[in-house]
């Protein structure tokens, strides 16, 4: 696990753990641990098969497929899983993942305590990022919502961002969040200091904390981000004199 009061650390740097009879090789990013108090950032590797099951308890989940393709099995109902498609479990849920591929099944996990729950008959289990439509946040900015409330989310929201090659200015957030660079490079500036961003790298941002997100390449950076309470990627408050 990361460090103490660490802003940004790299998936390759992590521990990973693997239980006997599992294909899951479990990473985990951020949690209480390391001041990331309401969520828990994980990156987990589905090797070939089916994993043990999982159960829920008091604790909400959503993940998102990197790479890979496989079936989620949801008490007792199944679910395609492809590249690109965020995934809404709720408190109580018994699931499995099924990697039918050859290779790993790549898939970021991020939990959270149950302060609502879904409103019933409301509730999406899979949500393609190509079925939803691009919103701008700024300028240089636009995201895509994966689960939300309209999925039936009412404590967390996944979304994919899209940033520009920029620097966008000083700003904050009320909701606690934290971020995966799935594509792209670039620089954090968070807590006084900048870290440096390139694909696998995951960060957490506190509320309030003052920071910007800065993409140095040549094309889009691509983000999955995942904030506690729910609200819109666009929400921000600029600081002063930045």
């Amino acid at each position: 696990m990361a460090s103490a009061n660490s802003f940004v650390v790299d998936e390759n740097d992590l521990q990973a753990v693997r239980d006997d009879g599992d294909t899951a090789t479990v990473r985990i990013a951020f949690d209480a641990g390391n001041g990331c108090e309401r969520l828990v950032q994980r990156i987990i590797r589905f090797g070939p098969g089916r994993s043990a099951e999982r159960t829920l308890d008091g604790k909400q989940e959503v993940l998102f497929v990197v790479h890979g393709r496989g079936r989620l099995h949801v008490d007792g109902r199944t679910h395609e899983l492809e590249p690109d498609m965020g995934v809404y479990l709720v408190p109580g849920e018994t699931y499995a993942v099924e990697n039918t591929g050859d290779g790993d099944l790549h898939v970021l996990s991020v939990l959270a305590p149950e302060d609502r729950a879904a409103a019933a008959g409301e509730r999406k289990v899979t949500i393609r990022l190509d079925d939803q439509p691009e919103l701008e946040a700024s300028v240089e900015r636009s995201f895509r919502y994966l689960v939300n409330e309209d999925a039936g989310c009412f404590d967390m929201t996944q979304f994919m961002g899209i940033v520009q090659p920029s620097k966008a200015p000083f700003h904050s957030h009320t909701y606690d969040e934290v971020g995966y660079v799935v594509a792209g490079e670039g620089i954090a500036h968070v807590g006084g200091r900048s870290y440096p961003l390139q694909q696998g790298s995951c960060f957490h941002l506190p509320p309030d904390e003052v920071h910007c997100i800065e993409n140095t390449g040549l094309g889009p950076m691509h983000i999955l981000g995942v904030f506690h309470p729910s609200g819109s990627p666009a929400n921000r408050t600029y600081a002063d004199n930045k």
